[in-house]
């Protein structure tokens, strides 16, 4: 362990991005990677050097250890950032890149390992004197113990695969077998387990951060209720529902299971939290997080340089910072919210995110990217910083009405009608939100990417709004006088 000089990143698109806005100025080399489909991408782009792992489905090219450890030692990489999703929690990897003498930016393969494992990590989080919510092994004679409904879920995964609900004790032996089987697939590892459906909670997490001198601190709370599939669609800090009693005692809790694991660098322990203000640990997430900016914007810091220096065995660099005002994320996908929130494909024809000094959109794509299928359908993380929460609303609002996404069906919409929802606004929130709102699936009827096409062309002219006459037939380039299909 010593000074970083260059990293190889181990990832794409917009962490990719991030990572390197934060390792360039602080004067380390970057190395990226890519597949066939991201030849072009911007982190590619963006990196002083950048390896070709050859193919395009992601079990080719970003989940290939080997791959990524042959770039390393090309290039001379001294450390690796695995960014967040493909092996950013594979302690197999970790100890690779340990073993082949590179510093991996996380905490340790066997911490990774450990917590990993929901079955046993619950175990020592319970000893740690964590709350946790009443599980039993799948092998279990009698589950009745614990209350229907019951939540079959993944012991070495997330994300909602290999979970399922069970309200009837008739269909829990099918639910298990289904949801061993999609843990198979997905993890490599087949076991579940059955815990206390917990009914309508609220998601929060608090991130830690740990050094290799025994120091673990919490950085505060994120609500992370809006899901769609069991994944996160908005964030916010801090919670609007968290009294300052409830916060210290969950912000204990946080630092305590970090403690009980000996956890260094960056990581997140995620608690549900009942109606009555009970809280119950879920898991702790060894990466850097996707609602990471967030936190950002209220504390002033930046955490990728903190992981740096933290990877270097450097202690904390900072101390309970205080956090000021609200910030809100949403996460911006391209698919279609009234189709089940199915992924769309295709080429990005026009693309300007909102520019103020209260936005921060983190993106890996640009115009004339394609979003296919083989990756994640996320655009881009749009965050907005406010005073308080109210004001954060209302830019939040804003943001999203200045951002033109076309090519692509995307979710702003329905972002935005989320926005103007009473009980959002409120602060009655739960994991189940969009469920109980129906309505904001709803498309209403607008104009189509055709029309919105030329009325930015128009727009794009001459740096003012005019009014654009659309006929009912033809093709964009038929309608707009004086633009040729160039």
């Amino acid at each position: 362990m010593g000074v970083i000089r260059k990293v190889l990143i181990a990832n794409r698109g917009e962490i990719a991005v991030r990572i390197m806005q934060t390792l360039q100025p602080m004067g380390i080399g970057t190395v990226a990677v890519y597949s066939d489909a991201d030849r072009d991408a911007p982190h590619v782009a963006l990196a002083a050097e950048a390896f070709h792992l050859e193919g395009v489905s992601a079990a080719d090219t970003y989940l290939r250890v080997d791959r990524l450890l042959e770039a390393a030692r090309r290039f001379g990489a001294d450390a690796v950032h695995p960014g967040y999703g493909f092996l950013s929690e594979n302690a197999a990897f970790a100890r690779a890149c340990r073993d082949a003498g590179l510093t991996f930016i996380g905490p340790a393969p066997e911490v990774i390992e450990l917590l990993g494992d929901k079955v046993r990590s619950k175990e020592i989080m319970r000893a740690a004197g964590v709350p946790v919510v009443p599980s039993l092994p799948s092998d279990a004679v009698n589950f009745d113990t614990l209350g229907y409904p019951l939540l079959v879920k993944a012991a070495a995964g997330g994300g909602g695969k290999g979970m399922r609900r069970v309200d009837d004790p008739r269909h829990l032996a099918d639910a298990l077998a289904a949801a061993s089987r999609e843990a198979e697939k997905a993890f490599g590892n087949g076991q579940v387990f059955v815990e206390k459906y917990i009914e309508h909670p609220r998601h929060i997490e608090f991130q830690i951060f740990g050094d290799d001198q025994g120091r673990v601190i919490d950085l505060h709370e994120r609500e992370c209720s809006i899901q769609r599939r069991h994944q996160k669609v908005v964030e916010e800090t801090p919670s609007p529902a968290l009294t300052p009693g409830l916060r210290a005692r969950m912000a204990e809790a946080a630092v305590k299971a970090g403690q009980a694991v000996r956890y260094t660098n960056a990581g997140t322990v995620e608690f549900i939290v009942d109606a009555d203000g009970s809280f119950y640990f879920l898991e702790v997430n060894t990466r850097l997080q996707v609602e990471h900016p967030i936190t950002e914007w209220v504390l002033a810091e930046d955490l990728v340089r903190a992981q740096i220096r933290v990877a270097q065995g450097e202690p904390l660099p900072f101390d309970n910072p205080t956090p000021r005002g609200h910030a809100l994320e949403c996460r911006i996908y391209a698919e279609e919210p009234a189709r089940s929130f199915l992924p769309s494909t295709g080429t990005v024809q026009c693309y300007r995110p909102p520019q103020a000094p209260w936005v921060r959109v983190d993106t890996g794509i640009e115009k004339g990217s394609d979003i296919g299928v083989h990756y994640d359908p996320m655009i881009a993380k749009l965050s907005v910083w406010g005073p308080d929460r109210s004001v954060a609303l209302e830019r939040m609002r804003w943001a999203l009405d200045q951002y033109v996404v076309l090519g692509v069906s995307h979710n702003i919409p329905f972002l935005r009608r989320l926005m103007d929802e009473p009980d959002f606004i409120a602060g009655r929130l739960h994991t189940q939100f969009i469920d109980t709102h129906p309505d904001l699936l709803k498309t209403p009827p607008g104009p189509d990417d055709d029309t919105l096409l030329v009325a930015a062309l128009a727009f794009s002219t001459g740096g003012a709004a005019r009014a654009v006459e659309v006929p009912s037939a033809g093709g964009p380039f038929e309608w707009a006088g004086g633009w040729r299909n160039t």
